[in-house]
């Protein structure tokens, strides 16, 4: 099986970008499982090495991601005119060496120099500019991938799967996402995602309300009788298992969700506060819907432990992992679903035609049944 190309990029200098990605690339036996290529400065991660006193690290230093070798951690140099290191603050230094990191990486994957993109944090406030107006990396990369793109933020671990209808919106915003037209939709790429890249068969979604207690018959607001529970049941009619709404403040206290393959959250907090506490130094983001598969920690820069030595790579090392684990399966999904008229009239037994007739509406009949 071909080793992987896993890209990395630093995020915000300032932040534990490097101390996670270092403790992560420089562990025993990555080379065996897979090849990293950072996006970053071999400066900043000496520094990082010394100041945190951690396990050094052999970079192979390159200019571009077309010149990686597979038998060494690589670097791609960012030559950053400006470092300006300042652990705990972001800066407009380390806004602009993110997105740059961010952008040579797209390139990468683009051009098929990386097989996967693995994001370390970055600070919203410091990427903005005149060229970078993005709330965050799912609406860059979904913006990157081109009009036809929905992406959706996932996230999840070994036990739980949260995807969120809006993602980066104020609270004040959110009832008017909550949209019969826009649910549905989310449900059905939900549906389509959870067997490509998850290998889940026939997926079971539960979907949350918008409001306190389902709002309460219309007491407490009308959303889940006018635009949720009309989207739930026109996905039910298109055979998908959609389930709800359910009242968000008991639906993970009590284990239910271990019940169900996703959880559609209305809005961001609603889906990450009790994801987080839940799956702790786990949990993985994954960006569902793009051409190319991307993850990242499911924490920020944190700030508050910057350059201290004391940040756990356990979540951006669950993000390589789990990003090579999505990429393979949707690797095998696509084969798998690849000309299926073919695979159904197999050539390999010619002495049993019979067989063959019967396989082939034995697989309509199972389809036209799902």
């Amino acid at each position: 099986m071909k080793k992987l190309r896993v890209g990395i990029t630093h995020g915000d200098f300032n932040g534990v970008g490097y101390e996670v990605i270092l403790k992560t690339v420089g562990a025993d036996g990555v080379l065996d499982l897979y090849t990293p290529v950072v996006f970053g400065d071999p400066r900043i991660a000496e520094r990082a090495i010394k100041e945190m006193n951690l396990e050094p690290v052999a970079f192979n230093v390159v200019k571009s991601a077309s010149e990686v070798r597979d038998d060494m951690i690589n670097i791609v140099d960012l030559q950053l005119s400006d470092i300006g290191l300042n652990p705990g603050l972001p800066t407009k230094a380390s806004g602009i060496s993110a997105v740059k990191a961010l952008d040579e990486a797209v390139k990468a994957l683009e051009e098929g120099d990386i097989d996967v993109l693995v994001t370390a944090p970055i600070s919203k406030e410091a990427v903005q500019s005149n060229t970078f107006r993005f709330p965050g990396h799912t609406e860059f990369l979904e913006a990157r991938a081109g009009e036809n793109t929905k992406a959706d933020m996932i996230l999840f671990d070994d036990n739980m799967r949260v995807a969120l209808l809006s993602t980066h919106l104020p609270i004040s915003s959110v009832a008017a996402a909550v949209t019969k037209e826009k649910l549905l939709a989310a449900i059905e790429r939900l549906n389509d995602t959870l067997k490509r890249d998850f290998g889940v068969e026939r997926p079971k979604i539960a979907v949350l309300s918008l409001n306190p207690h389902c709002g309460d018959g219309g007491l407490l607001g009308d959303e889940e009788q006018k635009e949720i529970i009309p989207a739930i049941e026109e996905a039910v009619a298109e055979k998908i298992l959609a389930f709800g709404p359910f009242a968000a403040d008991g639906f993970f206290a009590s284990g239910a969700f271990s019940r169900y393959d996703v959880v559609l959250a209305m809005f961001h907090d609603q889906g990450l506060a009790p994801f987080k506490a839940l799956a702790r130094d786990g949990g993985v983001n994954f960006t569902a819907g793009l051409p190319w598969v991307r993850t990242s920690p499911d924490h920020g820069t944190a700030y508050d432990i910057a350059w201290k030595g004391l940040a756990d790579p356990e979540s951006m090392r669950q993000a390589v992992y789990k990003a090579i684990d999505i990429f393979r399966r949707r690797e095998r999904f696509d084969e798998a679903s690849a000309n299926p008229l073919k695979k159904a009239h197999r050539t390999d037994r010619p002495d049993r035609p019979e067989r063959k007739e019967r396989n082939v509406e034995k697989n309509f009949e199972k389809e036209t049944e799902l």
